[in-house]
């Protein structure tokens, strides 16, 4: 995360951790890691239907780490761009990072509900969903995606894993969406690895620039799943993650220091924001969109 940081312009000014701000992930749950303690305020499983916060994957647990992991089992060296967020978790994909339509639908509308109660600001979605079969089922996304967007969330998605196609990007990256694709720069250059190879991609010549923008997500260092005394359980206390999936909890923990800065600020005003502030790389746009996050400038 300090290579993220310096990549981004990311160290924001002392007391903006994005305390104050409530993100929902719609992922595979979160684990019990030291560096997440606190965080969750509410949980709702929709694969499995359990009561109690839990991660059988390790993605969701990843992302939360980008997102607001507090660092602290490695003195703060790899904590993520927000710490101070208050998390609401729904769980929508199962140990294989795979879910269902009906999932996701009953997670965007949970959101929706709990909405006022938490005051949630962004949602952030680190799924990427090709084209599906059924238009009826992605018309439906679209729907209840922009129903939130209409209410004042952010809704920052992963651009998806499928490019580095032409139209590749995720199906729910529409208009009411911040998209968020990959760039690492110099570290990815000769990584076979790199999320640049395969991160999804908007049309060329499309007067509509998606992705929005990127992020690095290549080999990201967050938290892995551990057990409930700290153990740990295969994986470390920290793994490395690649994908677009990674790019995406940059944004929105950065959407969230935007928003502790300036509480008045609606979500479209965030998403102009976070595009023009954006580094312009050169790129095409249907492969960068407006450029790199650029924290610093997202603050000013």
């Amino acid at each position: 995360m300090q290579r993220v940081r310096k990549m981004v312009a990311g160290e924001a000014p002392e007391g903006t951790d994005g305390r104050g701000v409530t993100v929902a992930v719609l992922d595979t749950g979160m684990g019990d890691h030291p560096d997440l303690r606190g965080r969750a305020v509410c949980f709702r499983d929709f694969v499995g239907r359990r009561r109690f916060l839990y991660d059988d994957s390790g993605h969701g647990t990843h992302v939360c780490g980008i997102l607001c992991g507090s660092g602290r089992l490695s003195g703060g060296r790899l904590r993520g761009m927000a710490p101070g967020v208050r998390l609401v978790l729904g769980k929508v994909l199962d140990r294989n990072g795979d879910g269902s339509t009906e999932a996701m639908l009953e997670g965007l509308d949970w959101v929706l509900e709990l909405r006022e109660e938490y005051g949630i600001r962004i949602v952030n979605i680190s799924v990427g969903i090709g084209s599906l079969r059924e238009r009826r089922k992605e018309d439906l996304l679209q729907e209840r995606i922009e129903r939130l967007w209409r209410k004042g969330i952010l809704v920052v998605c992963a651009a998806g894993n499928k490019g580095p196609r032409e139209g590749s990007i995720s199906a729910v990256g529409g208009k009411c969406v911040v998209t968020v694709g990959c760039y690492d720069g110099s570290f990815a250059v000769g990584n076979p690895r790199s999320c640049e190879l395969y991160s999804g991609r908007g049309f060329a010549g499309s007067p509509v620039r998606k992705p929005d923008l990127v992020a690095p997500g290549t080999d990201i260092l967050s938290c892995g799943l551990m057990s409930r005394g700290g153990q740990d359980r295969g994986t470390g206390p920290y793994v490395a993650k690649s994908g677009t999936s990674m790019a995406t909890p940059i944004v929105a923990g950065a959407a969230a220091l935007a928003f502790q800065t300036y509480p008045g600020m609606t979500n479209e005003e965030c998403k102009r924001r976070l595009q023009f502030s954006a580094t312009d790389l050169g790129l095409p746009w249907n492969r960068q969109g407006w450029g790199l996050l650029n924290v610093g400038r997202l603050l000013d």
